[in-house]
């Protein structure tokens, strides 16, 4: 074999060494399968992670800090501003001690890009905004029927609204267009207590409701006997005139309440004077029942959170009591 045929053949039968640069003068391990697996399933759980974190936030089920200065009021308040200036102190003292332990519940505002509105928690919002901290917030997607039902199942769960408010807030749900149905879930009631609430919320006047405020100890038998006693005439007027006192101003809410009542119940004697009402009071002195009257009527008055059973057993009884008072009346002739 020629010396060029040889060369020939040293040519072909070994590729010459690369020369490597000094960056790489060793050539790269081989990565694992196993690795390569390792790697992908920590990404596709990184990936499952955060898919679940946003459904989560979506769905409201994760608190988040916002500004509370970006938080509105719900457009349907079920609570009257007058509230207990004490206890709004203690609130504020127990969140700066302790921070905010329950998150409120808010939804994106519908017209207002960030901006939110409230469902629950206003007064927590107005603690933390006077704190200058953000507020802890479940932003949750609602329907105008879902946030007023949330906002009145949240308050109704805690008692926290006097009858008034509850009342006030029913009327406002229906006259929004609301369906009965919608109120009752509201405020966790049947339809037969929706009536009676929307009945009261649009038949005592708005100017009388806001002057007495939120009445917390007073239930539904003394605003009925407010109600009822409002219809006669003068009323209306006899209440605002004693609402609008020095008097009922320096009063707590539950105080000026009765002043209203006791104005309004005032009876009109037919001379255009005004008089005073006939109370009948049980031996230990609990009032029974009062007697007043206008230029045209008598009416007995019972007050129903305390003697709903009485009032019937009286009407039961009317037709022996007039036979009695008929019997009388002859044997005196």
């Amino acid at each position: 074999m020629s010396k060029r045929t040889q060369s020939i053949r040293s040519m072909f039968a070994a590729k010459p060494e690369e020369a490597l640069s000094t960056d790489n003068k060793h050539p790269p391990a081989r990565v694992s399968s196993g690795a390569v697996r390792s790697l992908k399933d920590t990404f596709s759980g990184v990936e499952k992670d955060y898919q679940e974190l946003r459904e989560k936030l979506a769905g409201g089920t994760v608190a988040i800090e916002i500004d509370p200065a970006t938080v509105d009021p719900s457009p349907l308040a079920d609570r009257f501003s007058d509230g207990d200036p004490q206890s709004f102190e203690l609130l504020k003292q127990s969140i700066a001690e302790r921070g905010q332990e329950i998150p409120i519940l808010v939804r994106e505002h519908p017209s207002e890009p960030g901006r939110y509105q409230s469902a629950y928690g206003h007064r927590r919002v107005r603690v933390l905004r006077e704190l200058g901290r953000p507020v802890k917030a479940y932003v949750k997607i609602l329907t105008d029927e879902d946030l007023v039902v949330a906002q009145g199942i949240e308050n109704s769960a805690r008692e926290d609204l006097s009858f008034i408010e509850r009342a006030v807030f029913a009327m406002r749900l229906e006259e929004g267009g609301f369906k009965r149905a919608v109120v009752q879930a509201a405020l966790s009631i049947d339809r037969a207590e929706a009536s009676k609430l929307v009945a009261v919320g649009k038949s005592v006047p708005p100017d009388i409701v806001e002057a007495i405020g939120r009445a917390p100890k007073i239930g539904r038998g003394r605003w009925q006997s407010l109600v009822d006693n409002l219809q006669q005439a003068g009323a209306a007027q006899r209440a605002r005139a004693a609402l609008n006192s020095d008097r009922a101003k320096a009063k707590a809410s539950d105080e000026r309440f009765a002043l209203a009542l006791s104005a309004a119940t005032k009876a009109e004697q037919p001379d255009g004077g005004v008089g005073e009402a006939i109370v009948a009071r049980s031996s230990r002195g609990d009032e029974i029942g009062r007697l007043t009257r206008t230029a045209r009527h008598c009416r007995i008055q019972i007050d129903r959170e305390r003697n709903d059973a009485f009032a019937e057993f009286v009407i039961r009884k009317l037709p022996d009591l007039y036979a009695a008072y008929s019997q009388e009346e002859k044997t005196d002739e």
